[in-house]
């Protein structure tokens, strides 16, 4: 059975199959190999790895992200954003950082913020005079923030998987993180924009001048707000907030940008309900590979294996890493958590790990995969965007990588960078 999975599995990967019919061809072949269960658990698994409350947050998260998108809410972003940072050497970088964890409240995806504020900040980067590999590179880098700062999709899916975890413990857990993130990339972006003479001509904007911006901009700002704010109150849940988060995105196009009409809000519908399928597909075909793996003891024989290698909590989590962050180069994010989520969380109970901890560096190590060739989801929407060489810009992608992996090493080494803000509202019990 577990020889029919792994033969069809990589067998299907290497012939570019996608990775949702990947999953689900692969936990077939090993149930008719295998021949005591029944086919019909294939369809009852589909169907149970989406048959959860709290997943409802992801259409609607989308759904929000989209509307705010088509509200045309992310100039006035760019024009706050410019107005704080758009003067310091390497401006426009400090801008796309800016912008990007401030859209990362907003959307919770990595390929939306790429797609979305990140393309539009590489054009502008490139008009301004910067190398076009290293715009497109800070670009991508940039929307990796999109999954860290809450809401966050994966951070959703983890919670489905892993029991031991709620979406609010972790919404909050990856506050810190995602600051981290945006100022490694800030320093990242000052030490290259020194070393190629990357120079702003916009003056340093004035007080008033900053207010107006933050005032056309609090529609946008608003919205993380509501959501955190909400979450943190016991307003309401992770799930309803995103509910939330639609209704007021509709207020914000209709009543304030007045940009959304019925025929908008019908594409940004269709939009959204694209981008949810490929997700849920992805969703339900992986709960099946998941539970073969639990069927063959797979949890069980990790757990067993590093606990033979060390009994160190700290060296479990960095062994973790390590195998984590090598499978972030093949598998995608989504299927990623969910498979290796049930063979890997168990960890938690026996080093005696935080598992609010455990998640956030699995979600961070994860999300740096989404611009680490060959199967970074960014880099090929980024390549997608700029016509550019992917080698290129993976090239021009390694300072932003080590910049999120020493952030990661911080994340695994210290559990209070994860754990301070849970911990202080009292999500940690």
């Amino acid at each position: 059975m577990g020889l029919a999975l792994l033969i069809v599995f990589v067998g299907a990967m290497v012939i570019g199959m996608p990775l949702a019919f990947v999953m689900g061809g692969a936990g077939l072949a090993a149930l008719v190999v295998q021949g005591s269960f029944s086919l019909l658990s294939v369809p009852q698994r589909f169907f149970g790895g989406i048959n959860s409350f709290p997943l409802m947050a992801v259409p609607f998260f989308v759904l929000a992200a989209d509307l705010m998108s088509a509200s045309a809410i992310t100039t006035a972003i760019l024009r706050f954003t410019n107005s704080l940072v758009g003067h310091l050497r390497g401006g426009l970088g400090h801008v796309n950082v800016l912008t990007n964890m401030i859209f990362a409240g907003i959307s919770g995806s990595a390929l939306a913020d790429a797609a979305g504020p990140g393309a539009i900040m590489m054009r502008m980067m490139q008009r301004a005079g910067y190398d076009k590999h290293y715009a497109a590179a800070l670009s991508g880098a940039t929307a990796t923030i999109g999954p860290i700062i809450p809401p966050s999709i994966i951070m959703v899916i983890y919670a489905i998987t892993d029991n031991r975890v709620t979406v609010g413990g972790l919404f909050m857990a990856g506050i810190v993180p995602g600051l981290l993130l945006g100022l490694a990339l800030s320093i990242t972006n000052h030490i290259i924009s020194v070393k190629n003479g990357y120079k702003s001509d916009k003056p340093k904007a004035s007080w008033s001048e900053r207010f107006i911006c933050l005032w056309k901009s609090i529609p946008a700002l608003l919205m993380p707000v509501i959501i955190i704010g909400g979450i943190i109150s016991g307003l309401f849940t992770a799930t309803e907030a995103s509910c939330v988060a639609v209704v007021y995105a509709l207020l914000v196009g209709t009543l304030v940008t007045r940009v959304l009409n019925l025929k908008l809000i019908a594409k940004v519908f269709l939009q959204s309900s694209l981008v949810t399928s490929a997700a849920l597909l992805i969703v339900a075909m992986a709960s099946l590979f998941a539970w073969i793996l639990a069927v063959l003891q797979l949890p069980q024989n990790v757990a067993a294996a590093i606990g033979h290698m060390t009994t160190s909590p700290m060296v479990c989590m960095l062994i973790v890493g390590v195998f984590v962050f090598i499978c972030g180069f093949f598998i995608d994010t989504l299927p990623a958590v969910i498979i290796l989520v049930p063979v890997l969380a168990p960890l938690t109970d026996q080093f005696g790990l935080n598992p609010l901890h455990f998640a956030m560096a699995i979600v961070l190590n994860l999300t740096i995969g989404l611009i680490t060739p060959p199967v970074g989801g960014v880099l090929f929407v980024i390549t997608s965007i700029s016509r550019l060489k992917f080698e290129a810009i993976s090239k021009a992608m390694i300072p932003m990588i080590f910049a999120e992996t020493a952030v990661l090493l911080g994340v695994i080494f210290v559990p209070e960078i994860s754990l301070v803000v849970p911990r202080w509202l009292g999500f940690t019990h």
